[in-house]
């Protein structure tokens, strides 16, 4: 019987990754909770930019879901406020809460390219 000493990057790809989604979809409710009272997109896009980064940072794989999770929840929260709340957004509002989602892709990959460093300088590459 041959046993392989088991890398910690292994183990890492072996969890789960529901609680991150969990994670995004409260950031994204955040995000657009936020983008709805305050109505202030460059306040919107930090938050995106934030939590893309964030989750880009701690799964570094596929840094683009994490950018469509988020940012797919900011366009919901306009129309959950609609719906519930009877704020009317304008159209200006509308398209940039689909637009708050392009700071997000920088944030993700910038996450991503942060713990590929992080993990070089870790194994002393």
């Amino acid at each position: 019987m041959t046993t392989e000493p088991v890398s910690p990057r292994a183990s890492l790809r072996t969890r789960s990754d529901a609680p991150f989604y969990l994670l995004a979809a409260l950031a994204g409710i955040g995000t657009g909770w936020a983008d709805v009272m305050i109505d202030d997109l460059l306040f919107t896009a930090l938050l995106v930019l934030m939590a893309c980064m964030l989750l880009g940072l701690l799964r570094p794989r596929w840094p683009w879901r994490w950018v469509v999770v988020v940012g797919g929840f900011i366009p919901l929260a306009e129309l959950a406020a609609y719906l519930a709340l009877a704020v009317k957004p304008t159209r200006a509002q509308v398209y940039g809460s689909f637009l708050a989602a392009l700071p997000g892709i920088a944030g993700a990959y910038g996450g991503s390219l942060m713990r590929g460093v992080i993990d070089n300088l870790r194994q002393g590459k």
